[in-house]
């Protein structure tokens, strides 16, 4: 854990995971909806989809 109590990443161990939120298809908050690894060389993230956890797909930004 870090000084603000975000956990360090397992996979590179030099970065913090950073917390991510969204908003749903009706407008509702989602908090923590991925975790993306601070180190831009690790690329480390985990993400929620409609229930379902993907790991370790490369985050793109987003153009809507």
């Amino acid at each position: 854990m870090d000084d603000r109590g975000f956990p360090r990443c397992q996979k590179c161990e030099t970065g913090i995971l950073l917390p991510l939120s969204d908003y749903g298809r009706d407008g509702a908050p989602i908090r923590y909806k991925a975790w993306v690894c601070s180190n831009p060389e690790c690329g480390f993230n985990l993400r929620i989809d409609n229930g379902d956890i993907t790991l370790g797909k490369k985050p793109e930004p987003s153009f809507k």
